[in-house]
């Protein structure tokens, strides 16, 4: 009993001592926590001020805040369509048959109607080609009607020229020209005239060509 009683107030010194420095320790943390969580206040409200100064300068230069980006939505599933049952259209006895007899006349009406075209149409072509060539006037008569309205003698190359301009479509040469002129001189229905070693050639008088005309009727 004595070892005991004489034990305990060392121990109650030794638990007296480590709570104190314990006590000492957690008063010396608490300090230190509060002035960390000050100095983070400070920046925070330090923050604040700054997002709220930013804020009213975005405002005063009126821009738009920035788009928030929406959120994917998922794809709805595709829904899988049933395609509809077929309606029967009669039996196939009655069904068919007409149409296989259409199918069957029809080739035998088409030729004989596309010939009855074709020779309507070939015909057609042949009358418009007679009255085409039929109503153009001859080469004969061209260069007859071209001297009379000339009032100086012109040569078979000028008259090709000219004749060449106002009809391009009927490829005048100046020797099938030069034949037509001296054919006119010898029916007497134009004159020719040399000058050095070009030969001109200017329409016939009117009494020459009635001369002529004569001549054509004695021999008709």
């Amino acid at each position: 009993m004595s070892e005991t009683t004489a034990n305990t107030p060392g121990l109650t010194s030794q638990y007296t001592a480590q709570v104190a420095e314990d006590l000492e320790r957690n008063s010396k943390e608490q300090e230190r926590v509060s002035a960390e969580i000050a100095a983070l206040q400070q920046q925070l409200s330090a923050l604040q001020q700054d997002h709220s100064v930013l804020v009213n300068l975005q405002q005063a230069l009126g821009l738009a805040p920035a788009p928030t980006e929406p959120e994917p939505q998922p794809e709805p599933a595709p829904v899988a369509t049933v395609p509809a049952p077929r309606k029967k259209t009669g039996t196939k006895s009655g069904a068919s048959k007409p149409a296989r007899t259409k199918k069957a006349a029809a080739p035998s009406v088409k030729p004989a109607a596309k010939k009855a075209t074709a020779k309507k149409s070939q015909s057609e072509a042949a009358a418009k080609k007679s009255t085409g060539t039929s109503a153009q006037p001859t080469l004969v008569d061209i260069v007859r009607a071209h001297l009379a309205e000339q009032s100086e003698p012109r040569s078979a190359a000028e008259v090709a020229a000219e004749l060449g301009r106002q009809y391009p479509e009927r490829a005048i040469k100046t020797t099938v020209v030069r034949n037509t002129l001296e054919s006119l001189v010898a029916k007497e229905q134009a004159q020719r005239s040399k000058q050095g070693s070009s030969v001109f050639y200017t329409a016939g008088t009117p009494k020459s060509a009635e001369a002529a005309q004569d001549k054509q009727e004695q021999s008709a």
